[in-house]
């Protein structure tokens, strides 16, 4: 498991010397069971690598009850809607850890294509059997495996700061990512201090920044920023970025002009208009159809809302931070790094320090859609986030995975293989990512990732084989 907080160092050291993010374990809660009763079970809320005769589901165990696990898997059934261990299941290996909760993985294969299949997982003790609650799935009816091609759009792996094209270009820890309708790409460069701009055939170039740290407004390549991070453009061409280490939200007009949309440069919680409003190292940002931008106060563990007009509010969250899943200032995030909108106004978080993806309402409601804060296998720390125009998730973790959480439920594994990190150009899996960062998806579906140690873009075109 990764700690990402490397957005808590100091600024300055960070542009001093690369930051590696260190492995760390985290100590599983001890054992409690409940007298006589059954064990308390949740069944997993997505689906993995849904195929057209395969699946992947799992459960969480949250208390044995009163005496030791006999069994444990996931039930299924074409037929019975609330099916049992007398349905078809699988029969996992028992945990011996004597730790909860006890998280455990059932790999379905045999299944019908076309066909919806009503599952949940189970764990039984000398009690009885205890069920969650039922997940319902449809195979597809004639896809075997996705298969992602990943390459290298631009950059080479070695930090630097060159305008070129393809592997010539040089970045140095890229950190935001986004395209416009056109299909360029915007990018934060974060330790070059500069904005850059990569068309679809890989030429590099920069809209603005000098690449001195600092915090200067005016003509853009005259302009100064901080460890520049989330980045959108709007529909009139206008570039809104995180400025983390200035801590405000930085706009670029079409004309190549920079200032301050909103915050003053003081570190703070502060809900206002334009500069009377303050943020605390700024991460993720996105825009919706109606000019209002959406950040991930990665500082202040919550979510904050500047409409067009750069009235700031906080749309969820609060400063200490947690995991609740509530509304408004009721709901709890840790640290959330990337965020997404759609075109109803839901919003979307990689809550990175919960190892979760979150979603908020248009009123406010907070709830998980996948991860949480025991499951960092499933979801590892994410940091980038996007939606394509069907509203299908696409997820960069800091374990090295791009991943795709559709519409229907179902989480893939795009491409790169957890806590592996590399620099590997291939299909799905045998690719490797060096802590990628932010992720973006264009009209035609193609894929680019701010690959931040690597200090490169990849890209990955998914297709979906018979």
């Amino acid at each position: 498991m990764k700690t990402p907080y490397f957005r808590k160092i100091f600024l300055p050291a960070l542009f001093l010397s690369l930051v590696f993010l260190a492995n760390s374990c985290k100590k599983s809660d001890t054992t409690t069971t409940t007298a006589g009763a059954a064990p308390t079970i949740t069944t997993a809320g997505l689906i993995i690598n849904l195929t057209s005769t395969t699946a992947q589901s799992g459960g969480t165990i949250t208390d044995e009850g009163g005496s030791s696990l006999t069994a444990n898997g996931v039930c299924y059934s074409a037929t019975n809607k609330t099916p049992t261990i007398t349905d078809s299941k699988t029969t996992e290996t028992l945990s011996t850890s004597g730790s909860l909760p006890i998280i455990f993985t059932s790999n379905l294969s045999g299944l019908t294509a076309g066909t919806t299949y009503y599952l949940r997982a189970y764990a039984s003790n000398s009690n009885g059997t205890a069920y969650g609650s039922v997940v319902q799935f449809t195979t597809s009816t004639g896809l075997s495996g996705i298969v992602t091609a990943v390459s290298t759009l631009a950059g080479n792996g070695t930090a630097g700061y060159a305008d070129a094209s393809g592997l010539s270009a040089q970045f140095n820890n890229p950190q935001g990512i986004t395209v416009d309708a056109s299909g360029k790409i915007y990018l934060s460069d974060s330790y070059n201090n500069r904005i850059r701009t990569v068309t679809a055939a890989g030429l590099a170039s920069t809209l603005a920044g000098n690449g001195t740290i600092g915090y200067n407004e005016g003509s853009a390549l005259s302009a100064e920023f901080y460890g520049p991070n989330g980045i959108a453009v709007d529909g009139q061409g206008n570039v809104y970025i995180a400025d983390l280490g200035n801590n405000v939200i930085r706009k670029i007009t079409a004309g190549g002009i920079v200032s301050t949309f909103a915050g003053n440069g003081t570190a703070g919680f502060v809900n206002g208009t334009g500069t009377s409003s303050e943020f605390n190292n700024p991460a993720g940002i996105a825009i919706d159809a109606s000019g209002n931008i959406y950040v991930a106060d990665h500082g202040n563990n919550a979510i904050r809302k500047i409409t067009s007009a750069g009235v700031v509010t906080t749309l969820a969250g609060f400063k200490t931070g947690g995991y609740i899943n509530a509304t408004g200032t009721a709901a709890a995030f840790d640290n959330p790094n990337g965020v997404a909108v759609d075109a109803t106004g839901n919003v979307y978080v990689a809550d990175q320090g919960n190892s979760a993806i979150r979603k908020i309402t248009s009123a406010g409601v907070v709830t998980t859609i996948a991860g949480g804060p025991t499951q960092t296998d499933l979801i590892n720390y994410p940091a980038g986030i996007a939606l394509d125009a069907q509203g299908n998730i696409y997820i960069a973790d800091e374990g090295g995975r791009i991943m795709e959480c559709t519409t229907t439920n179902v989480l893939y594994i795009l491409a790169g293989s957890l806590n592996t990190p590399g620099f590997v150009n291939g299909a799905g899996t045998a690719a490797l990512f060096n802590n990628p960062q932010a992720i973006t998806v264009d009209a035609s579906g193609n894929i680019y990732v701010a690959d931040q140690g690597n200090n490169c873009i990849r890209k990955l075109t998914v297709v979906k084989t018979p």
